[in-house]
């Protein structure tokens, strides 16, 4: 959504003054319309299919912050932005330590314009890295493919999938859903996992392949038959 639809809510909120002592953020797009009023907890988890646990810790990690209205804890026009911003980037896999360094970036953004380009900037960064984490991952197949091959014309049998990669149903249903590109927010509400205990899941079946990414993960998964091609 377009800055000029958050200011002019944010003009008609009992918070406008407050939220002009934000600094801008950059625009992103958003699978819903954005709230004319501040929202609750429980609201602002279901716009973004995240638990009030993740809420917690982004509060916790200085991302986003509520204010109480009554006994409800609410976030206001800003914060539903910020939260928009923060959900792109974990999306995409980037670590919550490099949000926190593009927040304390955009505090000092002096228009919309800049906010766009230190976002775009960071962007731009993850792509590298990701172009970079595929380049390896070819590689990495191949040299798979090359030792499976030269194993199977010693042995003439098919290797054996090693008894250390033992998956559990749950942990075989996690592997499935990541090959068909879930992130992270949409796995847990897939499995109904607690995003942390997803995180965690995803971490050990990634440390258990050997490998360093979701991505190489499930190439590996895919050459040793743990989920189909």
């Amino acid at each position: 959504m377009r800055s000029d639809s958050m200011q002019a809510m944010t003009e008609n909120s009992p918070l406008a003054g407050a939220a002009r002592h934000f600094p801008y953020l950059p625009q992103v797009s958003l699978p819903f319309e954005m709230p004319t009023q501040p929202v609750a907890i429980a609201e602002m988890a279901d716009l973004f299919g995240v638990t009030h646990r993740t809420l917690h810790f982004y509060e916790e990690k200085g991302l986003i912050t509520a204010r109480r209205s009554g006994s409800m804890r609410v976030y206001d026009g800003v914060q539903v932005h910020r939260m928009a911003v923060i959900n792109a980037c974990r999306e995409i896999g980037i670590p919550v330590a490099v949000i926190q360094e593009l927040m304390e970036e955009l505090a000092g953004a002096t228009s919309e314009a800049e906010a766009d380009e230190m976002f775009h900037d960071m962007l731009a960064r993850r792509k590298r890295e990701l172009t970079a984490d595929i380049s390896n991952i070819r590689r990495q197949m191949q040299q798979i493919e090359s030792l499976l091959v030269a194993e199977e014309e010693d042995q003439a049998v098919v290797t054996p999938k090693p008894m250390s990669l033992v998956l559990s149903d749950i942990e075989k249903q996690c592997l499935a859903l990541m090959a068909e590109g879930y992130s992270a927010p949409r796995l847990a509400r897939a499995l109904n996992l607690e995003f942390e205990d997803l995180r965690r899941m995803e971490d050990d079946i990634i440390q258990r392949f050997q490998a360093t990414n979701r991505f190489q993960a499930v190439a590996k998964a895919m050459l040793l038959g743990f989920v189909p091609n």
